[in-house]
């Protein structure tokens, strides 16, 4: 389960717009949103674009914001 607040902090930090992230994924806005928040999963190649994207370089902090309890 993806932690939507932490990965949120992450967008505002990088300074990235929502939509040019989902299209990095190759993502509507609408499919990205609903990953974002819990209403569809991330597959391994988006979350490895992700993490690229949003400078998530360690696999702590990537468990913490991709595999939230």
């Amino acid at each position: 389960m993806t932690d939507t607040g932490k990965l949120k902090d992450y967008i505002q930090k990088s300074g990235l717009k929502q939509e040019h992230i989902a299209k990095c994924l190759g993502l509507s806005s609408y499919g990205f949103a609903r990953k974002r928040d819990n209403q569809s999963e991330f597959t391994q190649s988006e979350i490895e674009a992700l993490c690229k994207l949003l400078h998530i370089d360690t696999l702590k902090e990537r468990s913490a914001v991709f595999f939230a309890k």
